[in-house]
Protein backbone atom coordinates (compact mmCIF):
# COMPACT_ATOMS: atom_id res chain seq x y z
CA UNK A 1 0.00 0.00 0.00
CA UNK A 2 1.32 3.73 -0.95
CA UNK A 3 2.38 5.07 2.20
CA UNK A 4 1.72 9.08 1.31
CA UNK A 5 1.84 12.04 3.69
CA UNK A 6 -1.38 13.76 4.19
CA UNK A 7 0.35 16.81 6.31
CA UNK A 8 3.68 17.52 4.54
CA UNK A 9 5.48 19.16 7.29
CA UNK A 10 8.99 17.48 7.70
CA UNK A 11 10.55 15.35 5.57
CA UNK A 12 13.01 12.45 6.92
CA UNK A 13 15.14 11.43 3.66
CA UNK A 14 15.80 7.85 3.60
CA UNK A 15 18.52 5.90 5.59
CA UNK A 16 19.61 9.86 6.75
CA UNK A 17 19.95 10.39 10.14
CA UNK A 18 16.41 12.17 11.40
CA UNK A 19 18.73 14.99 13.05
CA UNK A 20 19.47 15.76 9.41
CA UNK A 21 15.72 16.68 9.58
CA UNK A 22 14.20 20.28 9.41
CA UNK A 23 10.73 21.54 9.28
CA UNK A 24 9.76 22.60 5.14
CA UNK A 25 9.59 26.30 3.96
CA UNK A 26 6.66 28.01 3.03
CA UNK A 27 6.07 27.01 -0.47
CA UNK A 28 7.76 23.71 -0.28
CA UNK A 29 6.56 20.20 -0.36
CA UNK A 30 7.88 16.91 -0.13
CA UNK A 31 5.61 13.64 -1.29
CA UNK A 32 7.34 9.92 -0.16
CA UNK A 33 5.44 7.28 -1.47
CA UNK A 34 5.55 3.12 -2.64
CA UNK A 35 5.12 1.73 -6.16
CA UNK A 36 5.26 -2.08 -7.69
CA UNK A 37 3.39 -4.48 -5.23
CA UNK A 38 5.90 -6.82 -6.39
CA UNK A 39 9.18 -5.19 -5.53
CA UNK A 40 8.34 -2.27 -3.73
CA UNK A 41 10.25 0.51 -5.19
CA UNK A 42 10.89 4.05 -2.78
CA UNK A 43 9.90 7.30 -4.23
CA UNK A 44 9.85 10.81 -3.48
CA UNK A 45 8.15 13.98 -5.15
CA UNK A 46 9.68 17.35 -3.59
CA UNK A 47 10.38 21.08 -4.29
CA UNK A 48 12.85 22.48 -1.89
CA UNK A 49 13.85 25.89 -1.45
CA UNK A 50 15.83 26.28 1.66
CA UNK A 51 15.62 22.78 3.03
CA UNK A 52 19.63 21.25 2.99
CA UNK A 53 20.53 17.46 3.76
CA UNK A 54 23.18 16.62 5.93
CA UNK A 55 25.74 14.83 4.58
CA UNK A 56 24.39 11.03 4.42
CA UNK A 57 24.23 7.50 2.32
CA UNK A 58 21.81 4.78 0.94
CA UNK A 59 21.48 1.22 1.13
CA UNK A 60 19.97 2.25 -2.38
CA UNK A 61 20.95 3.66 -5.16
CA UNK A 62 19.24 7.27 -5.99
CA UNK A 63 17.84 7.74 -9.53
CA UNK A 64 15.72 10.46 -10.40
CA UNK A 65 15.94 13.85 -12.12
CA UNK A 66 15.71 17.74 -11.82
CA UNK A 67 12.25 19.08 -13.18
CA UNK A 68 12.92 22.50 -12.24
CA UNK A 69 16.14 25.01 -10.85
CA UNK A 70 19.25 23.61 -10.08
CA UNK A 71 20.39 21.34 -6.81
CA UNK A 72 24.17 21.46 -5.37
CA UNK A 73 25.65 18.37 -3.25
CA UNK A 74 29.00 17.20 -2.97
CA UNK A 75 30.27 13.81 -3.44
CA UNK A 76 34.12 12.88 -2.29
CA UNK A 77 35.10 16.49 -2.30
CA UNK A 78 33.59 17.43 -5.62
CA UNK A 79 30.57 19.95 -5.80
CA UNK A 80 28.03 18.83 -8.69
CA UNK A 81 25.00 20.77 -10.21
CA UNK A 82 21.72 19.26 -11.42
CA UNK A 83 19.90 21.30 -13.29
CA UNK A 84 16.65 21.25 -15.01
CA UNK A 85 16.67 17.73 -16.97
CA UNK A 86 19.69 16.08 -15.99
CA UNK A 87 19.60 13.01 -14.18
CA UNK A 88 20.92 11.73 -11.03
CA UNK A 89 22.39 8.45 -10.70
CA UNK A 90 24.18 7.84 -7.45
CA UNK A 91 25.76 4.61 -5.93
CA UNK A 92 24.62 2.58 -3.12
CA UNK A 93 26.45 3.88 0.11
CA UNK A 94 27.81 6.64 -1.24
CA UNK A 95 27.98 9.98 0.86
CA UNK A 96 26.29 12.87 -0.51
CA UNK A 97 24.64 15.98 0.89
CA UNK A 98 22.23 18.54 -1.07
CA UNK A 99 20.48 21.73 -1.29
CA UNK A 100 18.81 24.52 -3.40
CA UNK A 101 21.25 26.02 -5.95
CA UNK A 102 20.00 29.92 -6.54
CA UNK A 103 16.16 29.99 -5.90
CA UNK A 104 15.83 26.20 -5.18
CA UNK A 105 14.43 23.12 -7.21
CA UNK A 106 12.11 20.71 -8.00
CA UNK A 107 13.29 16.65 -8.00
CA UNK A 108 11.77 13.11 -8.71
CA UNK A 109 13.68 10.64 -7.04
CA UNK A 110 13.48 7.34 -6.17
CA UNK A 111 15.30 4.66 -4.97
CA UNK A 112 15.73 0.97 -6.41
CA UNK A 113 17.57 -1.18 -4.15
CA UNK A 114 20.41 -3.59 -5.73
CA UNK A 115 18.70 -6.38 -5.71
CA UNK A 116 16.15 -4.14 -7.89
CA UNK A 117 18.49 -3.12 -10.55
CA UNK A 118 20.09 -6.26 -10.55
CA UNK A 119 16.51 -7.86 -11.42
CA UNK A 120 15.88 -5.48 -14.13
CA UNK A 121 19.49 -6.62 -15.66
CA UNK A 122 19.12 -10.45 -15.17
CA UNK A 123 15.37 -9.71 -16.90
CA UNK A 124 16.70 -8.35 -20.18
CA UNK A 125 19.70 -10.64 -20.60
CA UNK A 126 17.69 -13.87 -19.46
CA UNK A 127 20.41 -15.48 -17.21
CA UNK A 128 21.79 -14.83 -13.86
CA UNK A 129 23.91 -11.24 -13.10
CA UNK A 130 27.55 -11.24 -13.18
CA UNK A 131 27.99 -8.24 -11.31
CA UNK A 132 26.27 -4.95 -10.20
CA UNK A 133 25.10 -1.76 -11.88
CA UNK A 134 27.13 1.21 -11.23
CA UNK A 135 27.59 4.61 -12.43
CA UNK A 136 30.54 6.72 -13.25
CA UNK A 137 29.41 9.94 -12.85
CA UNK A 138 26.34 11.09 -10.08
CA UNK A 139 25.17 13.53 -13.20
CA UNK A 140 23.94 12.22 -16.91
CA UNK A 141 22.74 14.50 -18.84
CA UNK A 142 19.87 12.95 -21.02
CA UNK A 143 17.00 14.75 -21.44
CA UNK A 144 14.51 12.29 -23.23
CA UNK A 145 15.51 9.82 -20.61
CA UNK A 146 14.59 12.22 -18.27
CA UNK A 147 11.46 13.34 -19.33
CA UNK A 148 10.32 9.56 -19.55
CA UNK A 149 10.84 9.37 -16.02
CA UNK A 150 9.23 12.14 -14.47
CA UNK A 151 6.39 11.14 -16.50
CA UNK A 152 6.48 7.90 -15.08
CA UNK A 153 7.09 9.34 -11.75
CA UNK A 154 4.33 11.79 -12.13
CA UNK A 155 2.02 8.45 -13.32
CA UNK A 156 2.82 6.54 -10.63
CA UNK A 157 2.13 9.10 -7.94
CA UNK A 158 -0.85 10.17 -8.94
CA UNK A 159 -1.92 6.61 -9.39
CA UNK A 160 -0.08 4.08 -7.02
CA UNK A 161 1.07 2.25 -9.83
CA UNK A 162 -0.06 -0.06 -12.41
CA UNK A 163 0.53 -2.77 -14.74
CA UNK A 164 1.25 0.66 -17.20
CA UNK A 165 3.83 1.98 -14.73
CA UNK A 166 5.16 -1.28 -14.30
CA UNK A 167 5.73 -1.45 -18.06
CA UNK A 168 6.85 2.26 -18.28
CA UNK A 169 9.49 1.86 -15.02
CA UNK A 170 11.18 -1.26 -16.45
CA UNK A 171 11.63 0.50 -19.86
CA UNK A 172 13.07 3.39 -18.22
CA UNK A 173 15.70 1.26 -15.55
CA UNK A 174 16.61 -0.48 -18.69
CA UNK A 175 17.42 2.25 -20.87
CA UNK A 176 19.70 3.63 -17.73
CA UNK A 177 21.82 0.53 -17.51
CA UNK A 178 22.21 0.34 -21.14
CA UNK A 179 23.07 3.79 -21.85
CA UNK A 180 24.94 5.18 -18.88
CA UNK A 181 25.83 2.15 -16.23
CA UNK A 182 28.52 -0.09 -16.21
CA UNK A 183 25.93 -3.24 -16.75
CA UNK A 184 26.45 -6.80 -18.10
CA UNK A 185 26.90 -6.04 -21.87
CA UNK A 186 24.80 -8.62 -23.01
CA UNK A 187 21.84 -6.89 -22.15
CA UNK A 188 22.10 -4.51 -25.39
CA UNK A 189 22.63 -7.59 -27.08
CA UNK A 190 19.70 -9.61 -26.32
CA UNK A 191 17.04 -6.23 -26.33
CA UNK A 192 18.71 -5.64 -29.90
CA UNK A 193 17.62 -9.21 -31.45
CA UNK A 194 14.40 -10.01 -32.35
CA UNK A 195 11.90 -11.42 -30.15
CA UNK A 196 11.11 -15.35 -30.89
CA UNK A 197 7.19 -16.42 -30.97
CA UNK A 198 6.00 -17.59 -27.79
CA UNK A 199 2.65 -18.48 -28.59
CA UNK A 200 1.77 -20.86 -25.48
CA UNK A 201 3.26 -18.12 -23.01
CA UNK A 202 1.65 -15.12 -25.37
CA UNK A 203 -1.53 -16.78 -24.81
CA UNK A 204 -1.56 -17.57 -21.50
CA UNK A 205 -0.96 -13.96 -20.60
CA UNK A 206 -3.45 -12.71 -22.89
CA UNK A 207 -6.14 -15.10 -21.02
CA UNK A 208 -5.19 -13.78 -17.69
CA UNK A 209 -5.52 -10.27 -18.70
CA UNK A 210 -8.99 -11.13 -20.34
CA UNK A 211 -10.17 -12.67 -17.13
CA UNK A 212 -8.76 -10.40 -15.11
CA UNK A 213 -9.49 -7.32 -16.19
CA UNK A 214 -11.28 -5.73 -13.71
CA UNK A 215 -8.50 -6.12 -11.69
CA UNK A 216 -5.15 -4.36 -10.53
CA UNK A 217 -2.30 -6.53 -12.21
CA UNK A 218 1.14 -5.97 -12.13
CA UNK A 219 3.66 -7.13 -14.72
CA UNK A 220 5.77 -9.23 -12.16
CA UNK A 221 2.41 -11.54 -11.97
CA UNK A 222 1.46 -11.31 -15.12
CA UNK A 223 5.31 -12.93 -16.50
CA UNK A 224 5.00 -15.71 -14.07
CA UNK A 225 1.74 -16.75 -15.39
CA UNK A 226 3.28 -16.86 -18.72
CA UNK A 227 6.50 -18.00 -17.68
CA UNK A 228 9.14 -15.90 -19.18
CA UNK A 229 10.88 -12.71 -18.57
CA UNK A 230 8.97 -9.09 -18.11
CA UNK A 231 11.20 -7.46 -21.02
CA UNK A 232 10.76 -10.68 -23.13
CA UNK A 233 6.92 -10.86 -22.78
CA UNK A 234 6.39 -7.22 -23.38
CA UNK A 235 8.15 -7.76 -26.62
CA UNK A 236 6.71 -10.86 -27.40
CA UNK A 237 2.65 -9.62 -26.67
CA UNK A 238 3.42 -6.25 -28.90
CA UNK A 239 5.11 -8.57 -31.22
CA UNK A 240 1.95 -10.91 -31.62
CA UNK A 241 -0.57 -8.19 -31.31
CA UNK A 242 0.84 -4.88 -31.80
CA UNK A 243 -0.31 -3.70 -28.08
CA UNK A 244 2.26 -3.92 -25.15
CA UNK A 245 0.38 -5.84 -22.26
CA UNK A 246 -0.63 -2.78 -20.73
CA UNK A 247 -2.69 -1.63 -23.82
CA UNK A 248 -4.41 -4.86 -24.55
CA UNK A 249 -5.06 -4.22 -20.83
CA UNK A 250 -6.87 -1.05 -21.39
CA UNK A 251 -8.71 -2.13 -25.24
CA UNK A 252 -10.41 -4.93 -22.97
CA UNK A 253 -11.40 -2.46 -20.35
CA UNK A 254 -12.98 -0.44 -22.85
CA UNK A 255 -14.69 -3.28 -24.70
CA UNK A 256 -16.47 -3.77 -20.92
CA UNK A 257 -16.86 -0.28 -20.80
CA UNK A 258 -18.95 -0.02 -23.89
CA UNK A 259 -21.20 -2.84 -22.95
CA UNK A 260 -21.98 -1.24 -19.01
CA UNK A 261 -22.65 2.03 -20.26
CA UNK A 262 -24.93 0.62 -23.50
CA UNK A 263 -26.56 -1.14 -20.55
CA UNK A 264 -26.89 1.95 -18.65
CA UNK A 265 -24.34 2.05 -15.67
CA UNK A 266 -22.97 5.43 -14.68
CA UNK A 267 -20.07 6.11 -16.09
CA UNK A 268 -18.49 6.57 -12.31
CA UNK A 269 -19.25 3.41 -11.83
CA UNK A 270 -18.22 1.76 -14.66
CA UNK A 271 -15.14 3.15 -14.35
CA UNK A 272 -14.71 0.85 -11.66
CA UNK A 273 -16.30 -2.36 -12.69
CA UNK A 274 -13.45 -2.06 -15.46
CA UNK A 275 -10.48 -1.58 -13.09
CA UNK A 276 -9.77 2.32 -13.93
CA UNK A 277 -8.95 5.06 -11.48
CA UNK A 278 -11.96 6.77 -11.52
CA UNK A 279 -14.25 8.75 -14.23
CA UNK A 280 -11.76 10.77 -15.19
CA UNK A 281 -9.27 7.97 -16.56
CA UNK A 282 -12.14 6.44 -18.43
CA UNK A 283 -13.06 9.71 -19.78
CA UNK A 284 -9.29 10.18 -20.96
CA UNK A 285 -8.94 6.28 -22.58
CA UNK A 286 -12.26 5.75 -24.01
CA UNK A 287 -12.40 8.88 -26.17
CA UNK A 288 -8.80 8.21 -26.66
CA UNK A 289 -10.22 4.50 -28.60
CA UNK A 290 -13.84 5.40 -29.27
CA UNK A 291 -13.77 8.85 -30.36
CA UNK A 292 -16.04 10.44 -27.83
CA UNK A 293 -16.91 10.63 -24.22
CA UNK A 294 -18.35 7.83 -22.13
CA UNK A 295 -21.09 10.49 -21.66
CA UNK A 296 -21.76 11.05 -24.86
CA UNK A 297 -21.71 7.69 -26.10
CA UNK A 298 -24.12 6.66 -23.94
CA UNK A 299 -26.48 9.38 -24.60
CA UNK A 300 -26.24 8.51 -28.20
CA UNK A 301 -27.17 4.50 -27.42
CA UNK A 302 -30.44 6.05 -24.98
CA UNK A 303 -31.43 8.28 -28.27
CA UNK A 304 -31.64 5.53 -30.24
CA UNK A 305 -33.11 3.18 -27.65
CA UNK A 306 -36.00 5.69 -27.10
CA UNK A 307 -36.41 5.98 -30.92
CA UNK A 308 -36.44 2.30 -31.28
CA UNK A 309 -39.45 2.26 -28.55
CA UNK A 310 -41.33 4.70 -30.07
CA UNK A 311 -41.29 3.22 -33.31
CA UNK A 312 -41.93 -0.05 -32.10
CA UNK A 313 -44.95 0.45 -28.91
Amino acid sequence: MSRRWQNETRLWPQSASRGASSPLADGERANFFNINRAAPLECLAARFRRHVYAPHTHESYVVGTIVAGCETFLIGGCRYYAGRGDICFINPDVVHDGEPAGDGYAYRIAYPTIEYLRDVMIDAAERRATGTPCSSTPIIRDPALARSFAAVHRLAETTGGSLETDELLLRSFLHLLIRHADADTRVRSVLDRPAPTESAAVTRALDYLDAHYSEAIDLATLAGIAGMPRTRLIRAVKRATGLTPHAWLTDRRIRAARVLLHQGMAPADVAVACGLYDQSHLNRVFKARVGVSPGMYQAAHDSHRRTFIQANP
